[in-house]
């Protein structure tokens, strides 16, 4: 029976962990019956703590800048960067409109049922997309509640609006979860899929009602609040994501016994053994089969890493470019995502022995880099080169 050991990228610590674990465990299940999946856990013992309390971060709270938005992408991907931001942006374009007509008298408001259906949503919570991850029956509480959705619902109709309101939610679960770090985020295919189910239990007709007008929304153009938040949260952020750039920097410099605790882990499991490495999970991988031969090993995987780009800028610990990998580094599968600014090709630099397989999660950075774990290609990809 094939072991896969999956070593996780930077930045994964519990209860994440156990998250991401859980999530490829059960892809592989439906995707390769039978196969093992073992977990290197690394980051608590190995990975990058600030020692000091992050003595070292220096934040005045000033100097924060505001970028117009970029062209909108034909994909909406664009538009889904700004909304993992502000939830909300689409919403307040809609309720800046002029109002479609007059209410007549004696009639309910148009906000008035989607208020109830948001709270009967908010009852239900995670059970409408459990796919979509925690957060959404309390985003629907919390929207019920908006002042922007009375002007909104009397200046679109009602199906472009479940739309709008389905988005907003959508947008707010995943920006939670990127603002957490989360290692598991939606593709584009399962945000979409929960865009129109939440649509419809607002009232929405069939999947994809409503998007001509929030295309058109979404084209207008919203503030990036990006910068300003980052440097107003300078030290908040950082200690959150200390771990990742850490997590590299510590691996280059003191990785001997992290590629140690890998080599037993390689030697206590039944093989034939896959290594399968996201991110520095994937340099990690790469740079201990290179230091010594591991048999036991016939397929390495790295999904979204930097080994190629560490090898050609010569940074990478046991391989210095333009040295040749050695004979004794098995069969080398590296799959990137088209929009994941941290994964590398490594058939270039290594022809005949790397394969690349581009995928597309449809989703923008950094969610991109995450965004792996819940794409049946990557799982396809991996199950169809198992030894």
């Amino acid at each position: 029976m094939t072991t896969v050991i999956f070593i996780h990228g930077t930045g994964v610590r519990p209860p994440h962990a156990e998250t991401l674990y859980a999530r490829v465990t059960a892809s592989f299940a439906e995707a390769a019956p039978g196969l093992r999946v073992v977990p290197l856990d690394w980051g608590e013992r190995y990975g990058a703590r600030l020692a000091a309390g992050g003595a070292s971060i220096p934040y005045d709270g000033a100097g924060a800048t505001e970028r117009d938005v970029e062209r909108e992408e034909d994909d909406g991907t664009a538009a889904w960067e700004r909304l993992y931001r502000a939830p909300e942006a689409e919403l307040a374009l809609a309720a800046a409109r002029v109002p479609s007509g007059e209410i007549p008298p004696g009639a309910a408001f148009p906000d008035e049922e989607f208020r109830e259906r948001l709270a009967e949503l908010a009852a239900r919570g995670e059970a409408v997309v459990p796919e979509l991850g925690p957060g959404l029956g309390a985003r629907a509480a919390a929207l019920a509640r908006s002042p922007l959705l009375a002007p909104a619902a009397e200046a679109v109709d009602p199906e472009a609006l479940a739309t709008l309101l389905a988005r907003a939610l959508v947008a707010a679960v995943i920006g939670a979860a990127l603002a957490e770090d989360a290692p598991v985020i939606p593709d584009g295919a399962t945000r979409d899929a929960a865009v129109d189910r939440v649509a419809q239990e607002l009232g929405g007709a069939a999947p994809g009602a409503g998007r001509g007008l929030v295309g058109r929304l979404a084209a207008r153009p919203v503030l990036r609040l990006g910068s300003r938040y980052a440097v107003r949260r300078r030290a908040a952020l950082t200690g959150a994501a200390h771990p990742a750039a850490g997590d590299v920097l510590t691996f280059l410099v003191r990785g001997g016994p992290l590629r140690a605790a890998l080599r037993e882990l390689v030697a206590s499991v039944e093989p034939p053994v896959v290594l399968l490495g996201h991110s520095l999970g994937g340099i990690i991988a790469l740079d201990t089969l290179i230091e010594a031969p591991l048999p036991d090993v016939r397929l390495l995987v790295t999904v979204g890493s930097q080994g190629p780009f560490l090898y050609e800028t010569g940074a990478l610990p046991h391989l210095e470019h333009p040295q040749p990998l050695p004979a004794h580094v098995p069969a080398w599968l590296n799959i990137h995502d088209r929009r994941d600014l941290l994964g590398f090709a490594a058939a270039p630099l290594f022809p005949g022995r790397a394969e690349d397989i581009a995928t597309d999660n449809r989703q923008p950075f950094p969610a991109a880099h995450s965004a792996y774990w819940t794409d049946p290609a990557v799982y396809r990809a991996v199950a169809e080169r198992l030894p």
